[in-house]
């Protein structure tokens, strides 16, 4: 029988992970293993696995020099991500608090698939820096419980969005995310897709406020995506223009979390705050 692995149960905003320390990268996770461990009825259950590696422990060509950490993101069907917002503050905490990292000297940098992303603490837990994004082409969307297929904004913060805008509260609660929304032109990527609502009056005291739901790429609906997060805050301040405020919160189903809009040498960062918490600790034997 095989060894027995630790893993580490944790969410921010209720999107969980498995979070699987592999420091020295002996382990090689599959696909039907990672949906296993994603299971909720037959495994750990997550919307996914943040293995825990060392950059320098990566095999050439992956390897990450300016981050001592890497995170390695498979969604619960065991497919690789480009990114996770939520996942890089739950690896953060992860980090932290089992003493492999010290965000309080200096701000903490962990490598992923879309490049190093930097971590600080802030007033909601932790904030992450997404880096450089991209607000590009229109796609049209077919969801369950809209009448007709609505125009959808692409977004991009290091992995692929698509954001509907909807008229009411009603029809974002109205709609079945049981099945995967179908997008025309269908990215040869796929996207994760994001619904919002904007407030009503939208900005108040110079933040922005919007609700969301999302059908994430490879897991199905969740109560939280932290990229999805901020590529909603972005694509509905693109729709608002040039009087639209750089600092924006965010309701989904698991919580809330914060966007920001800042200006960098290198064009504008958005950066996505909110909680991570670790929930428990155990071993598991993989089949």
């Amino acid at each position: 029988m095989a060894e027995p692995i630790a893993f580490t149960k944790g969410h921010g905003t209720g999107n969980d992970f498995v979070i699987v320390p592999d420091d020295d990268g002996a382990l090689d996770l599959s696909a039907d293993q990672i949906a296993a461990l994603c299971d909720r009825r037959f495994g750990i259950g997550g919307d996914g696995i943040l293995r825990v590696v060392r950059s320098a422990r990566l095999r050439e060509g992956e390897a990450t020099a300016d981050a001592e950490w890497f995170m390695d993101y498979r969604n619960a069907d065991g497919s690789a991500a480009e990114m996770c917002g939520n996942g890089t503050r739950v690896f953060a905490k992860y980090l932290v608090d089992t003493g492999r990292a010290n965000i309080d000297d200096a701000p903490l940098r962990i490598g992923t698939r879309a490049g190093v992303k930097t971590l600080t603490r802030s007033d909601l837990g932790f904030e992450v820096d997404l880096g450089v994004f991209r607000v590009d082409g229109d796609v049209v969307v077919k969801a369950r419980g809209l009448d007709v297929a609505r125009p959808g904004q692409g977004v991009d913060v290091g992995n692929p969005h698509v954001v509907v805008a909807l008229s009411s509260s009603a029809e974002l609660d109205g709609l079945d995310l049981t099945v995967q929304p179908q997008l025309h032109p269908d990215p040869v990527e796929g996207a994760n897709v994001e619904f919002v609502v904007p407030a009503d009056p939208l900005v108040q005291n110079g933040v922005g406020t919007i609700r969301m739901r999302v059908f994430e790429r490879g897991v199905g609906e969740t109560l939280s995506c932290g990229t999805g997060v901020a590529a909603a805050a972005l694509a509905v301040r693109h729709w608002a223009g040039a009087a639209a405020p750089d600092r924006w919160s965010v309701e989904v189903p698991g919580g809330t979390l914060g966007v920001r809009i800042v200006a960098e040498a290198d064009g504008d960062h958005v950066l996505l705050s909110g909680p991570a918490a670790l929930v428990y600790s155990g071993e598991v034997r993989l089949a």
